[in-house]
């Protein structure tokens, strides 16, 4: 069987590398190839990963709360690249200030996004939805 490739950084401006490293840890203990762009992570360089490895995942995190602005148009861009079937997960802490997540939930999905995580979501979450929506 084919590991199925998820393409994993930090989007934007944002440094912080410990989540990131933990996911990637976890998502290659669960079987997957993961290819970790690490931190401060422009959407050109994800879709520019995502198309040369043919990956199947595109997990974007963030924790300084500009995830939002960050992730705006992804979706759009990885249709121009060809990546029309490629899922988009995205989690931490996404926007600034407080907000109720299922506005946040709701407001990556109608960015295009197929999962949206919060703050402190553990990697077996992740895991299990990887292996459900990719039949892994």
């Amino acid at each position: 069987m084919t590991r199925k490739t998820i393409i994993l950084g930090v989007i934007g401006a944002d440094v912080h590398a410990v989540g990131n490293k933990i996911l990637a840890y976890a998502f290659e203990e669960a079987g997957f190839k993961v290819i970790n762009l690490g931190v401060m992570t422009s959407q050109k360089d994800f879709i520019d990963a995502a198309v040369e490895a043919d990956a199947q995942v595109i997990a974007v995190s963030s924790l300084y709360g500009h995830g939002e602005l960050d992730c705006r148009g992804l979706k759009e861009k990885c249709l121009e690249a060809g990546l029309n079937s490629v899922l988009l997960y995205a989690g931490g802490n996404l926007v600034v200030g407080k907000a109720d997540f299922t506005d946040v939930e709701r407001t990556f999905k109608d960015m295009g996004f197929n999962r949206v995580y919060p703050p402190g979501t553990p990697p077996e979450t992740t895991i299990a939805d990887l292996k459900s929506d990719l039949s892994a």
